[in-house]
C-alpha cells in the first residue's frame, strides 16, 4: 500500500456487492474509501428477510449448498456460526398429471440414471425408452453446447424433460430446460460426455456426485438479513441508495462514476443488462461480450398458516411443466427447517414466474396471494385462511445460462482484463447460487485491490 488514500466503488448492493465491499475493506484497509451504489431502495438484492407473523422469513433465496465452502467460511469469518442451521431431511414431492409423486432419486438435476429413478412419474413407453437408451446410437459433439431439453428429450423423451428435469431446473433458474445450456448448468455431465460416455445413461451415472456425509443445504436461523447486516458492518462502506449508477468513463488514472465522482477502481456487481448499459461507452468490448445474457423474473408468496392447517410432512413440492396451476414450486418451510418448525405458525412459500412469463410477477399482492392459496389447495387440500402473508418480486432477477454461456463468460473475462481498474462479478458468470456469488465477489475484489493498491 502507498500512503495515498484509495477510493473504490462497488456498483450493486446485492450480496455480491456487499461481499465485494467487505473483501475490499479487508485488503485495502481501514482508510480506504469504499462506496456501494445501489439503484434500489434497499441492500441485499435477491436476499431479503422480512417479518411474517411471529418472526423473520426469507422471501428471496432461502438456502445455500453446504458442500461448497464459500458461505460456511464467510459465516465463520463474520462470527455467525451460531446462526448456521440445516434441513430436517424430509423428501420433496413433484406435482405432475394432477397428482403428487416422490421426487426421483439417483438423478442429475432430474435426469435419470436408470428407469427406476422415474418409475411412477412417467409412462411405460418412456420407461422402455430409458431402458433402451444405452444401446441407442449416440452422437455427442465435444465442441458444441445444447440446451438441456434437447439433449434429454432426444434420449429419454418429453415426459422426462417436463415432469422431472424442468421442475428442478425451474427451482434454480426460474427457467425451463429449453433455456439452459448443458455446459453451464451441468458441467459434470458435459465432462462425462466429452470424455467419451457411450450414452446419456452412462454420462449421468458418471456425473452423479459421490455420496458424502453431512447436510446438502444450510441457511441462517434468523434469515439472510443477518448475513447482510454483518457484511455491511464489517465492510463499512458508504452506501448510496436509490441511485442508478451512470456516466462511467476514464478520469485520469482512475474512473468517473455518477453519483460517486472520481474513484481508483470499480467492481460492477450488477445484472448483465445493467452492466452492459453502464459500460457501453467506456468499454464497448465488455458490453458486447455480455449483451445476449437474458434474465427471468419471479415472485415469492410467503404464507403463515395455523399449525393445524394440515400441510404435508415433506420439504417442498415442485411442479411439472404444463400443469394447470400457476405456481412452479412450494417450499414447506416449517417442514423443511427444524428452527422454523418451532414457530407458532406453519410457513409455506409459493414461487411464481418462469423465463418468458414475466406477466405473473406484475399481478397485485392480493392476486398473487389468492393464486398461492388456490394452488396450495389444489396440490395439498389445505384451504385454511392465512394468519399473515407477504409478497416479494424479483424483476429480471435470474440469468439464463443459455447454450454457449461458457463462451460468453470467457469473452467477458477477456474483455474485462483489458479494462484496467474495472472488475465484474455476479450470478451471470459462474452460477446463480449464493456460494457462487460469494466466490465471484471475492475474485473481483481481490483483483481490483491488487490493481489499485500498488
Amino acid at each position: 500500500m502507498t500512503g495515498r488514500r484509495v477510493s473504490v466503488a462497488v456498483v450493486g448492493g446485492g450480496v455480491t456487492g456487499l461481499v465485494a465491499a467487505y473483501r475490499l475493506r479487508q485488503q485495502l484497509g481501514a482508510d480506504a474509501e469504499i462506496t456501494v451504489v445501489e439503484a434500489g431502495s434497499r441492500l441485499g438484492g435477491k436476499l431479503r428477510t422480512v417479518p411474517l407473523a411471529d418472526g423473520p422469513v426469507d422471501v428471496g433465496a432461502e438456502a445455500f449448498i453446504a458442500r461448497r465452502p464459500e458461505v460456511s467460511e464467510l459465516i465463520a469469518e463474520l462470527g455467525l456460526e451460531d446462526q448456521l442451521v440445516h434441513p430436517a431431511g424430509r423428501r420433496p414431492l413433484i406435482w405432475s398429471e394432477g397428482a403428487l409423486h416422490p421426487l426421483p432419486t439417483r438423478t442429475l438435476m432430474g435426469i435419470p440414471s436408470d428407469p427406476q429413478s422415474v418409475a411412477g412419474l412417467v409412462d411405460s413407453e418412456t420407461l422402455a425408452r430409458i431402458v433402451a437408451e444405452p444401446s441407442t446410437p449416440f452422437d455427442w459433439d465435444p465442441a458444441a453446447d445444447v440446451d438441456v431439453a434437447s439433449l434429454v428429450g432426444s434420449r429419454f423423451g418429453e415426459q422426462v424433460v417436463r415432469r422431472s428435469v424442468d421442475p428442478l431446473l425451474g427451482g434454480v433458474y426460474s427457467g425451463l430446460s429449453d433455456s439452459i445450456g448443458v455446459r453451464a448448468a451441468l458441467p459434470a455431465l458435459a465432462a462425462a460426455l466429452d470424455g467419451g460416455a457411450t450414452s446419456l445413461t452412462a454420462a449421468v451415472t458418471a456425473a452423479l456426485p459421490a455420496p458424502s456425509p453431512g447436510p446438502v443445504f444450510g441457511t441462517l436461523r434468523d434469515g439472510y438479513g443477518t448475513l447482510l447486516d454483518a457484511l455491511r458492518a464489517a465492510g463499512r462502506p458508504h452506501t448510496i441508495l436509490d441511485a442508478p449508477a451512470a456516466g462511467l468513463r476514464r478520469d485520469g488514472a482512475g474512473w468517473w462514476l455518477d453519483p460517486v465522482g472520481h474513484v481508483d477502481g470499480v467492481v460492477l456487481a450488477l445484472p448483465a443488462p445493467d452492466m452492459v448499459r453502464l459500460v457501453a461507452g467506456a468499454a464497448p468490448a465488455l458490453a458486447d461480450a455480455a449483451r445476449n445474457i437474458e434474465l427471468a423474473s419471479s415472485a415469492v408468496v410467503a404464507l403463515a398458516l395455523p399449525t393445524d392447517a394440515g400441510v404435508p410432512e415433506n420439504s417442498g413440492i415442485l411442479v411439472a411443466t404444463g400443469e394447470s396451476l400457476g405456481a412452479k414450486a412450494f417450499t414447506l418451510s416449517s417442514r423443511k427447517w427444524p428452527h422454523l418448525a418451532e414457530r407458532t405458525v406453519t410457513l409455506v412459500r409459493a414461487s411464481y414466474g418462469r423465463f418468458g412469463d414475466a406477466a405473473v410477477v406484475d399481478r397485485s399482492d392480493e392476486q398473487l396471494i389468492a393464486m398461492a392459496r388456490a394452488d396450495l389447495e389444489t396440490v395439498t387440500g389445505v384451504s385454511t385462511e392465512p394468519v399473515d402473508a407477504v409478497v416479494a418480486r424479483w424483476h429480471s432477477g435470474l440469468p439464463q445460462l443459455a447454450p454457449g454461456h461458457l463462451d460468453r463468460v470467457a469473452a467477458i473475462a477477456s474483455a474485462v482484463a483489458d479494462v484496467d481498474g474495472v472488475e465484474v462479478a455476479g450470478a451471470y458468470l459462474h452460477g446463480v447460487g449464493v456460494p457462487a456469488c460469494v466466490a465471484s465477489a471475492t475474485t473481483a475484489a481481490t483483483r481490483l485491490a491488487a490493481r489499485v493498491a500498488g
